[in-house]
């Protein structure tokens, strides 16, 4: 399984969800894990997916995530899991 840490931060408005997951399935990129909070009108989305089945380059993926993260307003950050968890490690 090869795995990507997708985070989507911004201002909380209609659609961002549905914006960021219609990409997804449109990619192949199944999503593993999810969570999602609004803090005082901020939206934060941390998603762990699973890329194996997308054709789709890890590289075209992230580039066409963050263009889609300002078309939206949002910015939106992907990681492959293992450069993630290995900044994270304490």
């Amino acid at each position: 399984m090869n795995k990507a840490i997708i985070t989507v931060v911004g201002k909380d408005r209609v659609g961002i969800i549905a914006g960021v997951c219609t990409y997804l399935a449109e990619n192949q990129i199944n999503i593993l894990d999810i969570t999602q909070t609004i803090v005082k009108g901020f939206f934060n989305m941390m998603m762990i997916v699973d890329i194996s089945g997308s054709k789709t380059s890890f590289d075209d993926m992230a580039h066409e995530l963050d263009k889609l993260g300002q078309e939206i307003g949002v910015k939106i950050l992907c990681q492959r899991e293992e450069i993630f968890t290995s900044m994270h490690r304490i």
